[in-house]
C-alpha cells in the first residue's frame, strides 16, 4: 500500500444528487473535501434520468398534441419526427445542467474535485485511479458513498448476443425503431414505451406480472393500461420472456409463456427495462469490513450509516427508493446531523413520486392494498378525470383521482392522482398530510376556477363506501 496519502475532513464518492449539495455544503462550513466522480457531474439524475428523460418526453408530447390538433379545430399535421434534433435537444438540455454544476462545483474554496474512479484499500483510505492514469490516495474519518445505480441485465437466453438497449442507450439511438419491444412494465418501460409510441413507433410491452406498476393499486394499474392501449400500444401481461434471438432478416423474435402456452413476439429494436442494480461491486468494500445485501445494496441504518461507523452511503446505492428527491433528503439528515448536531433520520419520511407518463401518475403515502394489509379503517374517494371542468376544456380527461383515507381521524393515508398535471395535485396533499389535515380541509378550500386543483372538492365528497 503507498503509504503517501492526502488527509480529508471529508471524502464524498460519487456527485449524484445528494453527494454533490453535501460537497458544497461542507467545504462553505470549511471543511477540507473531496468528491470523486468516475463519469458526469451530477449523478444520474442529471445525465441519464429526470433530465433527459423527460427532454424527450416533452418533445414527444409536443407530436401527440399536433396528432390531435384536429380535436381542437386547427389544421395540422406532422410530415416528419425528426429523432436527431430531439436527441441534440436532450443532449444541450444535459449539457448545460452538467457544465452549470460542474462550474459551481470548480468554484467552491475548500472542494477538490477529482475525476476517477475510487475504490476502498483499507477501511477509511480510498485510491482514485485518475481519467489521466495516475493514482491517488486519500484518507478520511467521514466518507460518504453515492455511487448510484445502472440498468439490470436479466437472466434471459439470447440477450448476450443480441442488440438490445437499456435506459441509457436508448437515449442515443439513431434512427426510429419500427417496432419497439419492451421488457418491463415498471415506470421506465411504461415512460420509453409512450414516448416512442408518440413518436411514430409501434410498440409492444412485455410484463410479467399480471398488471403494469406492480407496486400500484389494480384498479390506477387498469386506468393506466387502458390509457397506454388507447393510443396503440400492445401490452402483454403475466408473460415471462423465455428468449431472444435474432431471425436472418434482422428482426428480434422474442419468446415469452403467457397462459402456459410459448408465443412470440418480432420487433425491429429491443429496450430491457427490468429495473436497476447498485454501482457497488467495484467500491472492494470487503476491505472495509462492509457486507451489501444479495443485490449489492449497501445495508444502513435510519441515520444513514453503514456497519463501520463513519462510513455512509446514500441515494440508490443504499436500497431506498431510487428516486432524486430521495437522494436528496439523504444529504439533508447527514448535513443536519454532521453540522447541526441534529438527529435527523429517515424514519416516518414521506414519499413522494410521478411517474412521468402523459397523464401524468403523483404518488403519496399508502395505496389502498397498504392500507388494507395494514388493517386500517379507511374510506375511499375516488372520481373520473372526466367530471374535472379544466380537464374537459383542455381535452385531458383521460385518469382518474383517488385518495384513501382514515376514517378514525379523517386523515389522508395516500393518494393517487392520474390526470393532467397529477404530480402537482399530488403535492397539494401531501402538504395536507404533512399537516395532519384532515381531508375536509380540502373538501372544503376555495380554489381558483377552473384549475385541477379544485377538483379536490369534488373527489372528497365522492365516498365509494
Amino acid at each position: 500500500m503507498n503509504n503517501e496519502f492526502e488527509n480529508f475532513d471529508a471524502i464524498i464518492v460519487g456527485s449524484g444528487q445528494g453527494g454533490t449539495p453535501l460537497a458544497m455544503e461542507l467545504a462553505r462550513s470549511s471543511w477540507k473535501v473531496a468528491l470523486v466522480e468516475r463519469w458526469h457531474v451530477g449523478g444520474s439524475c442529471i445525465n441519464i434520468a429526470c433530465t433527459p428523460t423527460k427532454t424527450m418526453i416533452a418533445s414527444a408530447r409536443v407530436a401527440h398534441l399536433v396528432s390531435r390538433a384536429g380535436e381542437f379545430g386547427i389544421n395540422s399535421n406532422i410530415e416528419l419526427v425528426d429523432l436527431l434534433k430531439i436527441v441534440e435537444r436532450k443532449k444541450e438540455v444535459v449539457e448545460s445542467f452538467r457544465n452549470g454544476l460542474k462550474k459551481q462545483l470548480l468554484s467552491t474554496k475548500g472542494l477538490t474535485l477529482m475525476e476517477g474512479e475510487a475504490r476502498f484499500i483499507g477501511k477509511k483510505l480510498l485510491e482514485v485511479s485518475m481519467k489521466n492514469g495516475e493514482k491517488s490516495s486519500i484518507k478520511s474519518d467521514l466518507i460518504v458513498i453515492n455511487t448510484g445505480a445502472s440498468p439490470s441485465v436479466p437472466p434471459i437466453k439470447g440477450l448476450e448476443t443480441t442488440k438490445y438497449y437499456n435506459s441509457t442507450s436508448i437515449m442515443e439511438i439513431k434512427e426510429l425503431p419500427r417496432h419497439l419491444l419492451v421488457i418491463g412494465g415498471g415506470y421506465i418501460g411504461l415512460e420509453f414505451g409512450q414516448m416512442f409510441r408518440r413518436l411514430g413507433s409501434k410498440v409492444t410491452i412485455i410484463q410479467l406480472d399480471g398488471q403494469l406498476l406492480p407496486n400500484e393499486d389494480s384498479d390506477i394499474a387498469e386506468e393506466v393500461t387502458s390509457i397506454l392501449k388507447g393510443e396503440g400500444i400492445e401490452i402483454l401481461l403475466s408473460a415471462k420472456t423465455e428468449q431472444v434471438q435474432t431471425s436472418q432478416n434482422g428482426e428480434i423474435v422474442l419468446t415469452f409463456i403467457k397462459d402456459k402456452k410459448e408465443q412470440t413476439v418480432e420487433g425491429s429494436h429491443l429496450l430491457v427495462a427490468t429495473g436497476r442494480v447498485p454501482n457497488s461491486s467495484n467500491l472492494n468494500l470487503e476491505t472495509t469490513g462492509i457486507k451489501t445485501e444479495q443485490r449489492g445494496f449497501i445495508p444502513v441504518n435510519n441515520r444513514l450509516e453503514t456497519e463501520v461507523p463513519g462510513i455512509f452511503a446514500i441515494g440508490d446505492v443504499n436500497g431506498e427508493p431510487q428516486f432524486t428527491h430521495i437522494s436528496y433528503d439523504d444529504y439533508r439528515i447527514i448535513s443536519k446531523n454532521i453540522l447541526q448536531n441534529g438527529n435527523a433520520t429517515t424514519s416516518g419520511r414521506q414519499l413522494p413520486y410521478v411517474v412521468f407518463i402523459d397523464p401524468q401518475l403523483g404518488r403519496i403515502g399508502m395505496t389502498e392494498k397498504a392500507a388494507r394489509e395494514g388493517g386500517y379503517d379507511y374510506k375511499v374517494f375516488k372520481i373520473p378525470m372526466s367530471w374535472v371542468a379544466r380537464a374537459i376544456e383542455t381535452g385531458e380527461t383521460a385518469g382518474i383521482m383517488k385518495a384513501i383515507v382514515n376514517s378514525k381521524n379523517n386523515q389522508i393515508l395516500g393518494a393517487a392522482i392520474l390526470g393532467l398535471e397529477g404530480g402537482e395535485v399530488m403535492a397539494i396533499l401531501q402538504v395536507a398530510m404533512l399537516a395532519g389535515l384532515p381531508y375536509t380541509v380540502l373538501r372544503d378550500a376555495i380554489f381558483s376556477h377552473p384549475s385541477i386543483s379544485e377538483a379536490l372538492n369534488i373527489l372528497f365528497e365522492e365516498s365509494t363506501d
